[in-house]
């Protein structure tokens, strides 16, 4: 059923929930993870236009990315990863075609309208402008240390 899993992250403690859950279903179909991740901060957007080296922010996030993949990896999966640079979710539904991806798995932050308003909705964005299934995970809450 699904041979090709996008799993978008954020470099963030969320980002274990849709992974976690989507394990399963990935070991069922013997299906290849592609995780992705945007960075979007100002270095991020202009890197290429500006030739800018890489910047701090960047070079976590593939460190990251990175490091997902290779776990998964340890754990029997097919896993691959990718750094794109600029608009989240332009960069995951261009990726997702790229791939020709079978389903996109991501984690939500629950926002309700005026929040989404103010900060965007990535989750929502894509689900709204690609064809393939899209199954979106709350993250869990998680509380900070003291």
């Amino acid at each position: 059923m699904y041979q090709k899993i996008l799993i978008p992250v954020e470099n963030s403690v969320s980002d274990a929930t849709i992974i976690e859950h989507i394990k399963p279903l990935a070991r069922i179909n013997n299906a290849k993870l592609f995780f992705i991740h945007v960075s979007d901060g100002w270095a991020a957007r202009n890197h290429l236009q500006l030739n800018l080296a890489e910047s701090e922010e960047i070079q976590q996030d593939r460190a990251y990315l990175e490091n997902l993949a290779r776990d998964a990896r340890t754990e029997g999966f097919t896993a691959t990863h990718f750094l794109a640079m600029g608009e989240p979710y332009e960069e995951i539904i261009k990726y997702a075609k790229v791939q020709e991806i079978d389903l996109i798995a991501m984690s939500t932050h629950g926002h309700r309208l005026f929040q989404d308003i103010i900060y965007g909705s990535t989750a929502d964005k894509v689900r709204h402008m690609v064809s393939i299934p899209v199954l979106m995970l709350r993250a869990k809450a998680v509380a900070l240390p003291k």
